[in-house]
């Protein structure tokens, strides 16, 4: 396993303004830590912050282990789904063991609690979710997502001015243009993602959002992009990211480079499972797409002191676990970046969905959901301390 790092630090030439590259530091891992684990309960999905006195908040999917209910199986929707989320004040080391509750939805479970800390440390969490209607007159409706007998309701939001002692009502985001999707409510589907919002350089919030398209083909995913002003009270539509006629175009994360541009990247199907960038040199207003030829499921950047770029992102193949590159201050070299191995040591392919922060002492986490020889799924990190 390769435990070392590559960073560089950008060093600005005096004539012309180039930009080139010295080696100047090494990113090593540490150890991996159990940020929570209860065999009475499936958690996944995590997202972190670190709040402005150093403290590290948690939020993550937890859902009852269903085998406790004498069932054979766990799965992804389940009514009991709620967002919760736990705390650390020494960097990561030790965690609170009874999670908070950020919502229990009123119809159904929720999923992925996407969380981010906005300039005026609100603290902004996407989520969407599943209702379980007692019978089938959802099938009457038109195009209804579905999985088995559970029926999708899109997405919402909620947000928390006092470092998430509270939290707002739901905050229903708009309904895409070209959509023709009905919720488990018979209403037009509000829209949604997992993945990473940004806050750029205005305050402006980006946010790459999911529609679901019927055709010939059968049911498909594509990306496009909504922004706010307002914190994310309110949200425009702006432009499709990323569409095909054949590929899958779901899970995405988006970032703002230093230049400007808009890199959202994208976990995809019917793609050998390969990532897409898709990138915007106008501010959001159009984006262009390519493979970037490496694989993850899904994937979240974090800028690092220096300006460059960690990727992380699960990795569902043998052997399966975390995995990350570093890219440029403005993820173009994602061809030629190195490929490196987090974790190796999954017991099953539910797994991954990592998210970073930069800690207090200077350190980095990686958190994500995790198993080991196929058993209880647990939120997990791993610290990686920068050596000069």
């Amino acid at each position: 396993m390769k435990h070392i790092l590559s960073l560089f630090a950008a060093v600005t030439l005096l004539s012309g303004g180039a930009t080139v590259f010295a080696e100047s530091a090494a990113l090593v891992k540490e150890k991996d830590v159990v940020i929570y684990s209860d065999e009475g309960f499936h958690s996944a999905f995590p997202s972190v912050v670190r709040r402005p006195d150093g403290e590290l908040i948690v939020a993550f999917r937890r859902a009852p282990n269903r085998a406790v209910l004498g069932e054979k199986s766990t799965n992804h929707t389940d009514p009991n789904s709620y967002l919760v989320e736990v705390r650390s004040t020494d960097n990561g080391e030790t965690w609170t063991s009874d999670p908070s509750l950020i919502l229990a939805h009123p119809y159904g479970g929720s999923q992925d609690p996407c969380m981010i800390q906005l300039a005026d440390d609100s603290l902004l969490v996407a989520s969407y979710g599943w209702a379980l209607p007692r019978d089938e007159t959802w099938k009457t409706w038109g195009n209804v997502v579905n999985a088995g007998k559970f029926v999708f309701f899109g997405g919402y939001l909620v947000r928390s001015t006092d470092g998430g002692a509270s939290w707002s009502d739901l905050i229903l985001p708009p309904t895409l243009p070209g959509n023709d999707t009905k919720t488990a409510f018979n209403t037009p589907m509000p829209a949604y993602n997992r993945g990473s919002m940004y806050q750029g350089k205005s305050g402006r919030i980006f946010w790459a959002v999911a529609r679901h398209v019927f055709d010939e083909n059968g049911r498909r995913t594509e990306n496009h992009l909504l922004t706010s002003d307002d914190g994310g009270l309110n949200w425009d539509y702006r432009s499709p990211i990323a569409q095909d006629p054949e590929i899958v175009f779901n899970e995405a994360s988006i970032y703002e480079t230093p230049k400007g541009d808009i890199v959202t990247f994208i976990r995809t199907a019917k793609f050998d499972d390969h990532t897409v960038i898709a990138r915007s040199t106008d501010g959001g207003e159009s984006f262009t797409w390519e493979d970037t030829g490496f694989q993850g499921h899904p994937h979240f950047p974090l800028r690092l002191p220096d300006g460059r770029v960690l990727l992380v992102y699960g990795y569902r193949h043998k052997p399966m676990g975390i995995r990350a590159r570093i890219l440029n201050p403005e993820c173009t070299d994602f061809k030629e970046s190195k490929e490196i191995i987090l974790r190796e040591d999954g017991g099953g392919s539910d797994l991954g969905y990592p998210w970073a922060t930069m800690m207090a002492d200077g350190r980095v986490l990686v958190c994500y959901y995790f198993n080991v020889g196929n058993g209880t799924r647990h939120i997990a990190g791993t610290i990686l301390r920068i050596d000069e």
